[in-house]
C-alpha cells in the first residue's frame, strides 16, 4: 500500500481532537487557559534501542513512554503527540497492525492521542521518532536548574531493571529464575516512567529530570544546572533484588551507570514521603559523587553516551 494508505489504515483510527483524521499538512492544539505546552522529542532505533524480534506493540510503547518519561519530570501531563516513521522493506502489515494497536493501548492508558507525523522508506534500520506534548499550570514546569544545598535527592521505581534485561538479551551468562528474568527483560522492552506522579511532583520538586542515560550521569545534569554537587548512597538505590543476587557487588555500580530506566529522579526538602526513594543529598560545589559503603566509587563512566 502506498504512504496514505498506511496512514488511513493504521495509525487514522489513533487521531485525536485537532488531527482532522490525519487528512491535512498539520494539526491544532487546542489551547489549555492558564496553562503551558510542554514539548519533548526522542527517537529509537533498531539495534540500538530495540530488536528486530520484539514484538511490535512493545516497540510502539516504548518509542511513546520514553517521551512520556521526559514530561513527567518536567510535571506535564500528557495530551497529544506526533509519530515518523522510517520504515525499512521487512516491515509488512502485520507488522503496523500490532505496532498500531500497541499504540491504541497506551493512548487509553495514559490519556494522549496522535496528532500527526511522517513515514518513509529507508534501507537503513527501523527508526521512530515521537514529540510529545503536554500541560502544565502556567510557570510550572519542574527545570533541572532549581536545586539547592539541603534537598534531598529521590527516585521513583527500580533503577537497572532495564539494564538487566539488555544483559539477557545479550546472553550474558544468568541462572536466574524464570519469571524474574522475564521481569527484567519486560522493563528493557516497555518502560514504566510514572506518569501518574507528575501532579505530585509539581507539589514537592525543587528540580528533576528523567533517568534514561543512567542514573549518576543523569543526577549530573541537575547538578549542572543547578550549580550543586549531590552525593548519592548507594546502598538506598532501589535495585531489583533479581540484579543484587545476579550482578553481586557490581550491581549498584552498574545499575546506577547504565541507561533505559526512565523513571524521575528529582530534588526536594528532607523527609518528603510517597511512591518513591532517598537515595542522596544536595550540597555546595559541584558534580555527583556515588558512595559505597561510605567510600565513593570509582566509575569507569557515568552512563551511556550517545557519541
Amino acid at each position: 500500500m502506498n504512504e496514505f494508505d498506511l496512514i488511513a489504515r493504521y495509525f487514522a483510527p489513533l487521531a485525536g481532537e485537532g488531527a482532522f483524521g490525519l487528512t491535512d499538512d498539520a494539526a491544532v492544539i487546542p489551547p489549555r487557559p492558564g496553562h503551558d505546552l510542554v514539548v519533548t522529542t526522542d527517537t529509537i532505533m533498531e539495534g540500538v534501542d530495540f530488536f528486530a524480534f520484539d514484538p511490535p506493540d512493545t516497540v510502539a510503547k516504548k518509542a511513546l513512554r520514553v517521551n512520556l518519561s521526559d514530561l513527567t519530570a518536567k510535571g506535564a501531563v500528557p495530551s497529544h503527540y506526533l509519530l515518523s516513521l522510517m520504515l525499512p522493506p521487512s516491515i509488512a502489515s502485520g507488522w503496523l497492525e500490532a505496532f498500531s494497536g500497541g499504540l491504541a493501548e497506551d493512548q487509553a492508558l495514559f490519556g494522549i492521542a496522535l496528532l500527526g507525523g511522517d513515514t518513509g522508506r529507508t534501507e537503513g534500520p527501523l527508526t521512530i521518532s515521537v514529540t510529545a506534548f503536554g500541560h502544565v499550570p502556567s510557570g510550572g514546569m519542574i527545570r533541572r536548574s532549581g536545586a539547592r544545598p539541603g534537598d534531598a535527592v529521590y527516585v521513583t521505581g527500580l533503577i537497572g531493571a532495564s539494564a538487566g534485561g539488555l544483559a539477557i538479551f545479550k546472553r550474558e551468562k544468568h541462572v536466574l529464575p524464570e519469571a524474574e528474568r522475564d521481569a527484567l527483560v519486560a522493563r528493557y522492552r516497555v518502560p514504566e516512567p510514572p506518569v501518574s506522579f507528575a501532579r505530585d511532583l509539581r507539589a514537592i520538586a525543587s528540580a528533576a529530570v528523567d533517568v534514561s542515560d543512567g542514573l549518576v550521569a543523569d543526577l549530573g545534569q541537575i547538578a549542572s544546572a543547578s550549580g550543586v554537587a549531590i552525593t548519592v548512597e548507594g546502598e538506598a538505590i532501589p535495585l531489583p533484588p533479581s540484579l543484587r543476587a545476579w550482578w553481586g557487588d557490581s550491581a549498584i555500580p552498574r545499575a546506577a551507570t547504565s541507561g533505559d530506566d526512565y523513571q524521575t529522579a528529582f530534588t526536594g526538602r528532607p523527609g518528603l514521603s510517597g511512591p518513591f526513594t532517598r537515595i542522596g543529598t544536595v550540597t555546595a560545589g559541584e558534580g555527583v559523587k556515588l558512595l559505597i559503603a561510605g567510600r565513593e566509587a570509582a566509575l569507569p563512566r557515568t552512563g551511556y553516551r550517545h557519541f
